[in-house]
């Protein structure tokens, strides 16, 4: 088996909804826990600077265009997306009511790792 591909991204919390954001993952819905690791996500951490919102994600999977194209088809997925939109602030220049985390994203580059 090759190594797992390391993801690590980051969005945007509007600063007002942070403790809200974070109220609203004290409890993930079971499906949505079902669906994220049906489809390949393995070790997936979300960190928080609460101090401006910024939240990091790191995840591990076979092939990450893959993971998250099957995550994006699931029923589930388009509801949780749909509610936590109201907590990113979307990308400049994007509508202001919100945006679909999915798609607003940013992926970092892993340049060093250490096992």
């Amino acid at each position: 088996m090759s190594d797992p591909q390391r993801v690590c991204f980051v969005l945007q919390l509007r600063p007002e909804r942070v403790e809200d954001y974070l109220d609203a993952h004290t409890e993930v819905w079971p499906e949505m826990l079902d669906a994220l690791r049906a489809t390949g996500w393995r070790n997936y951490s979300l960190f928080l600077r609460k101090d401006d919102g910024m939240v990091v994600g790191y995840l591990e999977t076979d092939d990450f265009a893959t993971t998250t194209a099957a995550m994006e088809a699931t029923d589930v997925n388009t509801r949780w997306q749909a509610h936590m939109s109201e907590y990113f602030l979307p990308p400049t220049g994007g509508d202001a009511d919100g945006a679909n985390p999915d798609t607003i994203r940013t992926e970092l580059l892993e340049y060093f790792h250490l096992d």
